[in-house]
């Protein structure tokens, strides 16, 4: 049993290997976008958390738009007053956020507390699965990092909500940057030689 656990995890090493020797280049210009875009959040923080929860809310409008638009034609179809229940749900969810920034971020902050968290652990995850390949280290250490960041989140609610939001997304995005581009640069220059 030992023998086959070893064997699939080399298998998905190599797999994972082969997809980002590929798409190298690509993965490349993702992290420096990434790390450019979290600049921009760490350095403007409050504009950055009040982009995000208008962003959210506007979302949140349009995929429920869309999605009674899509059942106007399925009026017969099992559990169309729950589906459609779910869309003016999410409708109203996003004009509430628009209308009341403060607490939009307030929510966005505990759902960044979640997001971070489970981000955080899947990338640790990922680190020990894919232990062998070249900077491995680096996807742990932004694994940590978003596990630690959800935790100040958490911690320092709801007074540094307004610009801790944007802050921990900036930090986030750069270090998801830097993760991806370390790892796609030491794939290719491993392949190169």
């Amino acid at each position: 049993m030992t023998i086959s656990l070893d064997a699939a995890a080399q298998v998905y090493r190599e797999a994972v290997r082969q997809s980002v020797r590929k798409h190298a280049t690509f993965h490349l210009v993702q992290a420096v976008l990434l790390v450019v875009t979290g600049i921009f959040a760490a350095l403007f923080p409050v504009v950055s958390s009040a982009a995000a929860v208008v962003t959210f809310g506007w979302l949140m409008v349009l995929t429920g738009l869309i999605q009674c638009l899509g059942l106007i034609s399925a009026r017969h179809a099992p559990n169309f007053w729950l589906q459609f229940t779910s869309a003016v749900l999410a409708v109203l969810l996003g004009i509430l956020l628009l209308r009341n920034l403060g607490e939009g971020l307030l929510l966005l902050s505990l759902l960044m507390v979640v997001f971070l968290m489970i981000e955080g652990i899947s990338k640790v995850v990922f680190a020990m699965t894919v232990r062998p390949l070249p900077s491995w280290t680096w996807m742990l250490i932004s694994g940590c990092l978003s596990i630690a960041l959800s935790l100040i989140l958490l911690a320092s609610m709801p007074v540094a909500a307004l610009w801790l939001v944007g802050l921990i997304l900036g930090i986030n995005l750069i270090a998801i940057g830097l993760s991806l581009g370390a790892l796609a640069w030491a794939v290719r220059q491993s392949t190169a030689g």
